[in-house]
């Protein structure tokens, strides 16, 4: 009988303010209230759901309140600066301060845990510079590539209209526009918000096809002719997998095909559309090759990409051999790291699939450097990319540029809800709710867009002196030190072994892929037996 005594409470509570309002006449709305916590009771006890309801009628739901508030309790309240996760309230706080253009300066001494591993900081130089580049560019294209794009050193990583909401896109586009750095269209298609900042854009080409996609789902050349002739189009990415589920297709269900996502996707309105595991254009290293070659033809030369989480590392080493055999080239390739993005995904693979970003980009690194390939096959990277440090320190080990999806969005006001595939985002960035959109005010936001990536650009090129280097492509592995015990701390090119040029050409033995280099092969991602 205790565990009902709250609720019984409350009906005796009830039956009394019934009784007595025509002495005090505010009685009935103390009625109106007890009756509305009766009639929930009632309900608790008789429907057949929640078992803890049934037993514990109203207080039950006590837990259920605190489920819903205890990301926000525990954000604010219990987490110290730097236990969060996915993001801690240091590097949140961080962004959303260089958002809004104030000081990101902090005092009293750094939070981090510095003697034990894996902590890692940059070598300094006594010759330390003040540079005065403050927009560091990357040219990006093959050999022979006819329309080569120089981009910034930071970028907006891959989010799709339909994951993010109209306001969002169009305030991320204006913002790259003001800031002079492209928008990644994610594999959703390029939409009329992409568009409308006027920002340059990366159209990302999963394998849906979405924008040059056939009625049968499968690659439509003229389409893609048509659209990759924008010139707001500088680049095209051609996505074999993504690090929040790698290997992973995708459904869309036919009653969120609304009329702009169709429109962005080249799908009729209300048609179920599938992203399946792989690409149906090629299915061997050669094959995709010649895919890429094909899509820089119809595109008029424009760079074209592959973007992949690192699984198989001969795969990986694969597309290598496949580039040394045919003489094509990808003209970049973008390493996503397995700490998950802004789409939501099995909690099996934001957790153990897919390499996290320093051992994939690492691999990467040692594979287009150890044939030969680095100078050509310009490098990226993307995976919780949004301090200054985190960004000088994947440029040491061999990236050429950086992108993030998600310090951008808390650009835009994130605040890490952990809602983004609920329709209920509370700050209307990952919501298709017009109504909760109403709060992202566009205009506002691109400037903090901007902001956010000319401020950590700038703490960036300070890091980037403060090393003796003039421009982020000076930066080199022996840069970076990496802490592998409490005592014990070596140079990123020993911690990590890292591959010296064209050694796995010459001295393949010599190196820790020697496996993986003899099980790859330029005709199949299958390993060689």
């Amino acid at each position: 009988m205790f565990r009902y005594l709250p609720w019984i409470t409350i009906v005796l509570l009830l039956v009394g303010c019934l009784v007595f309002w025509r002495l005090q006449p505010w009685l009935l709305y103390a009625a109106a209230v007890l009756a509305l916590f009766a009639l929930t009771g009632l309900y608790d006890v008789f429907q057949r759901k929640h078992s803890l309801w049934r037993n514990y009628p109203l207080v039950a739901r006590i837990r259920w309140v605190a489920e819903e508030l205890q990301p926000f309790l525990r954000a604010y309240i219990v987490e110290s600066e730097t236990e969060g996760r996915p993001f801690n309230l240091e590097d949140r706080a961080m962004v959303y301060r260089r958002a809004k253009n104030v000081s990101s300066v902090e005092p009293f001494g750094s939070h981090l845990d510095m003697d034990k591993p894996p902590y890692e900081w940059l070598a300094h130089s006594i010759a330390a510079q003040h540079p005065t580049e403050s927009d560091p560019r990357v040219m990006v294209g093959a050999p022979g590539t006819s329309q080569p794009y120089s981009t910034s050193v930071f970028n907006i990583s891959a989010m799709s209209f339909g994951s993010l909401g109209a306001h969002a896109i169009s305030a991320l586009s204006k913002g790259a526009a003001l800031g002079g750095f492209y928008h990644d269209t994610g594999e959703g298609g390029v939409s009329r918000y992409h568009r409308q900042g006027g920002g340059d854009l990366v159209w990302e080409l999963g394998s849906g096809y979405f924008g040059c996609r056939a009625s049968d789902g499968s690659f439509d050349a003229a389409k893609f002719a048509e659209t990759s002739a924008d010139p707001q189009i500088k680049m095209i990415e051609v996505k074999l997998s993504q690090g929040a589920k790698p290997g992973h297709g995708g459904v869309l269900p036919g009653e969120k095909v609304t009329a702009e996502i169709a429109e962005a996707r080249g799908i009729e309105i209300g048609q179920t559309c599938i992203s399946p595991p792989s690409h149906s254009s090629f299915s061997t290293p050669i094959e995709m090759l010649e895919f890429v070659a094909r899509l820089r033809d119809l595109s008029g030369g424009k760079p074209v990409g592959i973007k992949f989480a690192v699984g198989n590392r001969w795969e990986t080493l694969a597309i290598c051999k496949a580039m040394l055999e045919t003489g094509l080239r990808v003209d970049f390739m973008v390493v996503d790291g397995g700490e998950g993005g802004t789409g939501a995904a099995p909690a099996e693979f934001l957790d153990h699939v897919g390499a996290p970003l320093r051992q994939a980009l690492v691999l990467t690194r040692n594979a287009l450097v150890g044939t030969g390939l680095k100078d050509e096959v310009r490098l990226a990277c993307s995976g919780k990319q949004i301090s200054a440090f985190s960004m000088a320190s994947s440029l040491a080990l061999g990236a050429d540029w950086v992108n993030t999806a998600r310090g951008f969005m808390f650009a835009l006001g994130c605040i890490q809800s952990l809602n983004c595939h609920n329709n209920t985002c509370p700050t209307g960035i990952a919501t298709s709710n017009m109504s909760r959109q109403r709060g992202l005010v566009v205009e506002d936001k691109a400037i903090r867009v901007r902001n956010f990536h000319h401020n950590t650009v700038k703490a960036l090129m300070e890091v980037v002196g403060a090393a003796g280097c003039a421009h982020p492509s000076e930066l080199t592995p022996r840069h970076v030190m990496h802490r592998v015990t409490e005592d014990i701390s070596y140079t990123a090119e020993r911690a990590y072994q890292l591959i010296s040029n064209g050694q796995l050409l010459d001295a393949p033995d010599e190196t820790q892929l020697a496996e993986e280099w003899r099980m790859a092969q330029a005709a199949s991602f299958h390993p060689a037996i």
